[in-house]
């Protein structure tokens, strides 16, 4: 009998408590500025991709979530301005622990994580993102590549510039869902 009225003490004094429950779908948590979601690689401000398919993202991934096939740009097709670029790139995010090693393994800082944490998938097939899921919308002025180098005639020019161009690697903080929603609301406008 007594073990029954401590179970009731404790749903009773429970029962009082203010309520914690987050209305999730219609008001979302605000998360902090560096937490680690979804990642995003990025472009340089001409449009071309920062990505140049070193594959030091995929070797620094201590849970082997990422695959990286490299492929050389020609001066017909260019889609990075270095010499190499990422033919194929994808993460799958059933594997990913989200430690952002991947990241700071990058030499050109292509690759970001994003504020994004809505990944969840009916299928684990869909957890696998490839290149075309992960890279940043093209901005006003961007052009889809391929095509020539736009910044200067080296990658240096490209490289040298990124701390005062930083191009599309600005806005990587923010989620897939909130840039849809600020281009829906500029197209309204």
């Amino acid at each position: 009998m007594s073990g029954f009225a401590k179970g009731f003490g404790v749903t009773f004094s429970h029962m009082f408590k203010p309520k914690v429950t987050v209305d999730y779908p219609e008001r979302p948590p605000k998360l902090q500025p560096r937490y680690h979601g979804r990642h995003v690689l990025n472009r340089h401000p001409d449009g071309l991709e920062k990505c140049i398919g070193c594959e030091l993202c995929a070797w620094a991934c201590p849970a082997d979530a990422i695959y990286v096939e490299g492929a050389e740009n020609t001066e017909a097709e260019r889609y990075s301005p270095g010499e190499r670029y990422a033919k194929t790139y994808q993460i799958n995010y059933a594997r990913c622990i989200f430690c952002g090693l991947c990241v700071e393994a990058c030499p050109t800082r292509s690759l970001t994580m994003s504020n994004e944490y809505e990944l969840a998938r009916d299928d684990r097939r869909d957890l696998i993102f490839t290149k075309e899921e992960l890279l940043a919308p093209l901005n006003e002025g961007m052009e889809q590549p391929p095509h020539p180098m736009r910044l200067g005639d080296s990658e240096k020019d490209y490289y040298g510039s990124g701390p005062t161009n930083p191009g599309a690697s600005e806005g990587a903080e923010f989620s897939l869902s909130e840039m849809l929603a600020e281009t829906k609301k500029g197209a309204e406008q």
